[in-house]
């Protein structure tokens, strides 16, 4: 009798444990980085278009994303620690980072703008050649590149580097810096949502964007590879750019 308890316990048990449990990777985000990923103000949750992505692409893909806000300048030294296991939050795809980390497929392209209050005349090649104050994002690719640009041009602006493109708007607005540097999107959010700016116009090359894994993750790439081709195959695909970037 104590061997059919025994018995009959172990099945319950063993019928209240999945054939299989789902593996959970943790995606790292900028929480201040709109439309592609942000915290939202009213819900205290990661949103955004980056966001609702691999969402959807664990699901279809069969596995578990949580998303992980973190400080952009620190994120890839996250990646790389294995505090998380991937970055797919608007990651423009350059030699250095990929140096580092494999990148997915690109997923997005997206221009660099200069943004200058709504009143103002500044004009790209005004910004290149005065002496004033110029907004980046800390840790971005447009912050190295125009930092090295600067460096080898001789530009007379002094830049100053803040941890959000909308921090940079902020300091904008409040006359702290003339001009700021930054994906073009991000500056259409700002003015989409009443920001008194502009973009000016403009600048270097379009960057792509792609998901940054460890290199050795090649079970993760495959998958994040795999997910976004399906996903671009979707009508939710249009459904997301229709939602948060306008398109």
């Amino acid at each position: 009798m104590k061997r059919f308890f025994v018995c009959v316990a172990l099945a319950a048990v063993l019928a209240a444990v999945p054939a299989f449990a789902k593996k959970t990777y943790v995606n790292g985000i900028d929480p201040n980085y709109p439309p592609f990923a942000y915290v939202d103000e009213k819900t205290g949750q990661p949103a955004g278009f980056d966001v609702d992505s691999m969402t959807w692409i664990a699901k279809h893909m069969g596995f578990e994303v949580t998303h992980k806000p973190l400080a952009w300048d620190g994120i890839i030294p996250a990646l790389l620690a294995k505090q998380i296991d991937m970055v797919d939050s608007g990651m423009s795809i350059t030699p250095e980072r990929a140096k580092m980390v494999q990148f997915s497929e690109p997923y997005w392209t997206v221009s660099r703008v200069f943004v200058v209050p709504a009143d103002s005349k500044l004009t790209p090649k005004d910004i290149l050649s005065q002496k004033i104050k110029l907004g980046v994002q800390r840790g971005t690719s447009e912050a190295n590149a125009i930092k090295k640009e600067q460096e080898a041009k001789g530009y007379p602006f002094e830049l100053r580097f803040y941890d959000s493109a909308p921090l940079a708007v902020e300091d904008l607005l409040n006359g702290r810096i003339q001009a700021a540097l930054m994906d073009e999107l991000p500056a259409d959010d700002a003015i989409a949502h009443g920001r008194a700016v502009k973009k000016a116009g403009t600048h270097g090359v379009p960057d792509q964007f792609g998901v940054a894994m460890r290199k050795d993750d090649k079970e993760l790439h495959k998958l994040v590879n795999e997910g976004y081709k399906k996903l671009m195959a979707d009508p939710y695909w249009k459904e997301l750019q229709k939602k948060y970037l306008n398109k």
